[in-house]
């Protein structure tokens, strides 16, 4: 307890001498001074906008804290020290809280914005509502919004309207998403495109397109200018039906009104093709359109890799990325997945590693469906002591697999006899609290009855401390 006692002071006087410091030269900043003359001819500098704002203590220790549970109580420790927080704090504050999912710290300070009576802008709400969205917390949004205007006294603009509106959507609470749009002039907002695309959105998605085209229409009837992504939603749901004319009158009438197709529109229409069995055409159309004056970026290309893979034709596929390189676009994590997928679904598990070299050499960074398909494969081809190389390899890049990769892993090596090497991935398995179901332990167990009794102990510590 005096241990604890000590700790706390010395950090608060650390914080009050960090707060000094920073007081004292933001003082000697605003100290009047003779500025140096200089040539009239010379315009003045302008100043830095490093240098017009002072720092902000509290935002620098906030950046460095990474633990949730000591952001609140770092908020209330500046405040002890008569440090007063003006919106800049409670912003950053409420948006790593929001990340972080303690809404129940983030209530405390909204709360705290009301009692101190402090403006806030617009973009803090509509982090805010994005956040509860995320989480399902839709009652939480729509108060929120209603609040910004009631108890925060903050101007709610179209983008407030259309962040509420597309949480609606994404949650599937399409009655109410339908309520809000037909109810928009009643609330003082004109739908702009956005609002209109989430709609449009909101159908296809329910298999509605005459729905969404009605939407369309209505969008024309008030003059609404429709927008690449308007048409691409359109394009792309016609295409994944296999109605590629449809989706391709549509593109005309798109170029014809004025509406400049890019790459994602070219690509829908390329995966249209590709649904059909007309790849040719497809990279045909993907030459084509640098004709028209939009150049083939790697979601184009992304197109004829999938359709090729999925025809078992992965050779082709790996003369796209030369195609690529040579073209100057660069391959991303998506094209080199599916390469990977498509090897390690041949039992090719070899090759498929090969790739994540490549991949890594030519500065495209694994993510953690890289490595998870890799040690899959290798796990698949019985390889097991190779996918132990790999699982290393995402540990270092900080991303850990699911725990059917790891069962296949564990129970492959207690096979091959690498006793040591399964308690190594059991024991990261610990640090980190993930845990097998009871029919794989169960299993483990099993296997581990063969294995000598010190790593018996082992297992039986593991399975206790879950």
């Amino acid at each position: 307890m005096f241990l604890l006692d000590s700790m706390i002071k010395l950090r608060s006087k650390l914080l009050k001498c960090r707060f000094a410091i920073i007081n004292s030269t933001s003082k000697s900043y605003h100290t009047r001074r003779t500025p140096p003359r200089r040539p009239a001819s010379e315009p003045p500098p302008r100043p830095s906008r490093l240098l017009q704002r002072n720092p902000i203590p509290f935002i620098d220790d906030l950046k460095q804290t990474h633990d949730p549970q000591h952001l609140l109580s770092l908020f209330h420790d500046y405040r002890k020290m008569g440090f007063n927080h003006y919106y800049p704090s409670y912003s950053s504050l409420i948006y790593k809280l929001a990340k972080s999912r303690n809404f129940e710290a983030v209530d405390t300070l909204l709360a705290c914005l009301k009692t101190y009576n402090v403006h806030c802008r617009e973009t803090l709400f509509i982090g805010l509502i994005e956040h509860y969205g995320k989480c399902g917390l839709v009652e939480k949004a729509i108060h929120l919004f209603r609040e910004m205007k009631e108890s925060f006294n903050c101007v709610r603009s179209i983008q407030s309207f259309n962040t509420l509106l597309n949480v609606l959507v994404e949650n599937g609470r399409h009655c109410e998403a339908y309520d809000m749009f037909k109810g928009s002039w009643k609330l003082g907002f004109r739908p702009n495109s956005v609002s209109f695309n989430i709609m449009i959105k909101m159908y296809l998605e329910k298999g509605e397109h005459e729905r969404a085209r009605q939407v369309f229409d209505e969008m024309l009837e008030r003059e609404v200018e429709p927008t690449v992504v308007t048409y691409n939603s359109q394009i792309g749901f016609l295409c994944k039906r296999g109605e590629f004319e449809k989706g391709k009158s549509l593109f005309e009438d798109m170029v014809r009104k004025g509406t400049k197709p890019n790459e994602v529109t070219y690509a829908l229409l390329m995966e249209g093709l590709c649904f059909l069995g007309r790849y040719k055409d497809a990279k045909k159309l993907m030459f084509d359109m640098e004709y028209r004056g939009c150049k083939p970026k790697v979601v184009n290309y992304g197109v004829l890799v999938s359709d090729l893979g999925k025809r078992g034709k992965i050779e082709e596929a790996k003369s796209l990325l030369v195609e690529m390189k040579k073209r100057h676009i660069k391959p991303d994590a998506a094209i080199y997945n599916m390469l990977i997928s498509y090897f390690c679904r041949e039992d090719r598990a070899a090759e498929a590693y090969r790739v994540l070299v490549e991949m890594q050499i030519a500065g495209c960074k694994p993510n953690a469906t890289t490595y998870r398909m890799v040690v899959d494969g290798f796990c698949k081809a019985g390889e097991f002591e190779e996918g132990l190389k790999v699982f290393n390899a995402m540990l270092m890049s900080g991303h850990f697999p699911r725990t059917e990769t790891l069962r296949s892993l564990v129970m492959g090596l207690f096979d091959c006899g690498k006793v040591d090497d399964a308690y190594f991935i059991l024991e990261e398995m610990a640090k980190r609290k993930k845990m097998f179901d009871f029919e794989s332990w169960e299993a483990i167990v099993k296997d581990s009855c063969t294995c000598d009794k010190a790593f018996n102990n082992h297992i039986t510590e593991i399975v206790s401390s879950n």
